[in-house]
């Protein structure tokens, strides 16, 4: 006859193989109690000692989609379209997405910086989060002309491109380009928790990474794009082309007298009008690219240039 378990009582958890698995025979009470200690005390990282429900990268994901329908109904909405309802798909979709949006603000705005978890309250975040969200609903029609010039200049700039169609679907700067606009109006507005997360979002669609804080310009265009890395404090001109693996990164980073980072500060290059990087370009610290200059691939470069510059790999080198 087989021997019975003192812990038959025991609840039984399934695993994978088919076998079932005490919970005591993982000695859970200790681990728990020791994960316990790690999060309150000996490696704590909780945001003001509270636990705070945190924004939905699902649920962010979706808000970004049916922004994009609203903006461009005919290239990202519903297939089935016609005048006489497209009018009223975009108010039923921008209505949903922007209530959507609201919590999804509200969320984040916890987590901002000089918030007081204790004194903040549910209503005035809410009422913060409302607020924003109205001002960034008020802004799509300007987001909207930025973005119909970066896909103008999409189509202008690459000789590849067969429709402005082409370009809306198939290309990854458009996408990163897209997520980058939106996001950098709710940088502006106080929200750049949610704005962060958007662009991390398009970060993992496409391989391009800007940061929302970046200043860029109109008629942007990245070609092919993967790779591409522009920083917190970029600043770039109209009519900036920049290809493939491009970095405008910082060179290097202050530390205040105690050694910690100091948040916030210029470190990113500015690039004026009418620039083109060419791929692999690195482009680092608090230098200006003078408006109309070319700068061939592969370069290294940490000064600044004149305008009407043309810079390559062998002029840096010998120099």
């Amino acid at each position: 006859m087989k021997e019975q378990s003192n812990d038959k009582n025991l609840m039984t958890i399934d695993t994978f193989d088919g076998t079932g698995v005490k919970p005591a025979h993982w000695d859970l009470d200790a681990v728990v109690a020791a994960l316990r200690v790690s999060r309150e005390a000996t490696h704590n990282i909780r945001h003001q000692r509270r636990i705070r429900e945190l924004p939905s990268r699902e649920a962010l994901t979706t808000i970004v989609n049916g922004l994009f329908a609203v903006l461009f109904p005919t290239h990202y909405g519903r297939p089935n379209l016609t005048d006489e309802s497209i009018d009223y798909f975009v108010g039923d979709t921008l209505n949903t997405t922007l209530n959507r949006l609201t919590e999804q603000v509200r969320r984040g705005l916890q987590f901002a910086e000089g918030v007081d978890a204790a004194e903040t309250t549910e209503d005035a975040l809410t009422r913060q989060a409302h607020e924003i969200t109205r001002q960034f609903a008020a802004s799509l029609p300007h987001i909207r002309a930025l973005l119909v010039s970066d896909v103008q200049a999409a189509y202008a700039g690459d000789p590849a491109a067969t429709s402005i169609a082409e370009i809306m679907l198939c290309y990854p700067g458009t996408i990163a380009i897209l997520h980058y606009r939106l996001a950098h109006r709710l940088h502006q507005l106080g929200s750049p928790f949610i704005a962060r997360m958007m662009c991390d979002i398009s970060h993992s669609l496409t391989g391009i990474d800007i940061h929302p804080a970046a200043q860029i310009g109109a008629s942007f265009f990245i070609d092919h794009g993967t790779g591409v890395v522009i920083g917190e404090t970029a600043i770039l001109g109209e009519r900036v082309r920049l290809y493939q693996h491009v970095t405008l990164g910082a060179k290097r980073f202050p530390a205040d007298a105690s050694g910690m980072l100091i948040k916030g500060t210029p470190r990113h290059p500015i690039v004026e009008d009418d620039v083109v990087i060419y791929a692999g370009a690195t482009i680092l610290g608090r230098i200006t690219i003078g408006a109309g200059s070319t700068i061939g691939g592969n370069v290294w470069l940490t000064q600044s240039v004149p305008p009407n510059s043309s810079v390559s790999q062998a002029q840096m080198r010998s120099d």
